[in-house]
This record gives C-alpha cells, sequence and structure tokens, in this order.
C-alpha cells in the first residue's frame, strides 16, 4: 500500500503542477511564464517526487512508465494495474483540485471544451495547440515517449550514478513539454491526459484514446529496445 500510496501522491503532484501552471501562470498578462515555464514545472514535479518517493513505489507516477520498465524487465506484470489505479486516481484527485480552484476565479463560467488544450486538455487536429493531425500527434507522443523510458531505464541502471537519476528524468520531461507543448499539448502520460480531459468532456475526451495507445506503445518498444540492445549485462 505504500507503494500505491507514493505513485498516487506522485501523480497528483505532477497533474496539479504541471497542468496548473499552465491553467494559473501561463498566460497571466505580460507576468505568464510562457511554454517554457510550463515544461519546467513538469520537469520539477518529476523530479521533486523522484527524490520524495521514488525509494518507495520506484517514481513511475505515468502508466506508460510502468508499462515501459514491466517491458525492460525491471517490473513485475502482476503490479501494473495496481500502479495505473493508484496513478489514475491521482491524477483525477489533481484534476478536481484544480477544477474547485478555477471556480474560486471571479467571472469563470466553466471550461470551454471547443477549444484546443480546454483544462490543459490534449487534443491533435482541430484540439491540437497549432493544428497538427492525428498521424504528427501519434508520432510526436510515441517517440518522445520512448526516449523517455530509454532515458528512465538508463539513468536507473545499476550500472549508472542513482543519484543523478531524478535530474536526468525531470530534464527529459521538460525538454518533451519544450518540444511537444505546440503539437499536443504534451502528454506522454496517459493518467495525466484522462485526468484533463474528463473534466473538460467533449472532444478532448474522446480523443483521449491517442493519449493511451501511443505513449504505450512507445515506452514498451524502449523497454524491449534497453533490454536487448543497450542493457549492460554482467561480465
Amino acid at each position: 500500500m505504500k507503494k500505491l500510496f507514493a505513485e498516487f501522491f506522485g501523480t497528483y503532484w505532477l497533474v496539479f503542477g504541471g497542468c496548473g501552471s499552465a491553467l494559473f501562470a501561463a498566460g497571466v498578462p505580460e507576468l505568464g511564464i510562457g511554454f517554457a515555464g510550463v515544461s519546467l514545472a513538469f520537469g520539477l514535479t518529476v523530479l521533486t517526487m523522484a527524490y520524495a518517493v521514488g525509494h518507495i513505489s520506484g517514481g513511475h507516477f505515468n502508466p506508460a512508465v510502468s508499462f515501459g520498465l514491466w517491458a525492460g524487465g525491471r517490473f513485475e506484470a502482476k503490479e501494473l494495474v495496481p500502479y495505473i489505479v493508484s496513478q489514475c486516481f491521482g491524477a483525477l484527485a489533481a484534476a478536481a483540485t484544480l477544477y474547485l480552484i478555477l471556480n474560486g476565479q471571479d467571472g469563470f463560467l466553466g471550461i470551454d471544451n471547443t477549444k484546443a488544450g480546454a483544462f490543459a486538455s490534449n487534443g491533435y487536429g482541430a484540439f491540437s495547440p497549432t493544428g497538427y493531425s492525428m498521424m504528427a500527434a501519434f508520432v510526436t507522443e510515441f517517440v518522445l515517449t520512448l526516449f523517455f523510458l530509454l532515458i528512465i531505464l538508463g539513468a536507473t541502471d545499476k550500472f549508472a550514478n542513482g543519484k543523478f537519476a531524478g535530474i536526468a528524468i525531470g530534464l527529459a520531461l521538460t525538454l518533451i513539454h519544450l518540444i511537444s507543448i505546440p503539437i499536443t499539448n504534451t502528454s506522454v502520460n496517459p493518467a495525466r491526459s484522462t485526468s484533463q480531459a474528463i473534466f473538460a468532456g467533449g472532444e478532448p475526451l474522446s480523443q483521449v484514446w491517442l493519449f493511451w495507445l501511443a505513449p504505450i506503445l512507445g515506452a514498451i518498444v524502449a523497454g524491449i529496445i534497453y533490454k536487448n540492445v543497450l542493457q549492460k549485462n554482467e561480465d
């Protein structure tokens, strides 16, 4: 249960910090943090929680990461469902908190789910921040999650310097957001996508399938590549 609570709180912090920065701070007139600030916020959430609870649960905070670690031989299949359920509940709790805060803003009239990025949701086509197609979104999410898992697997390898793994992983997520916020509003995390889409509803919710399929496939491919091609074996 400690592992599951760690995943819950870690995913909560990721969604609250990352999506919260997008909702509250990115577009503040003249003082907004912009894409770069949101990217850094997502990276910082993972970096801080990796050191806070990573030693308890492994610090996944993301169903795709759990699948990738399983494919790479670092995680048992029997733990996949409990971890993913905990991650999704953590993300939903964070989204509920964000919605509660938004309701406290003067003049708030509800979420406009006819626009791209509604409630920090992910999307493609008309719901991509800059109009990227479904195929472009799929390739982006697949490739970025693949490299994210390669970095995670490499940084946490027993032959690597594990003390700096959290920094490498946090910076990797920052870079991923710098690349892909204009394309899909960046997912690489099905739990994060689902929580925001549920509250947004409408088209963002109908598109959430892509933000499960592409990241999980990318993560599994990364796990297979690392295990069979890159992993250093005992001499």
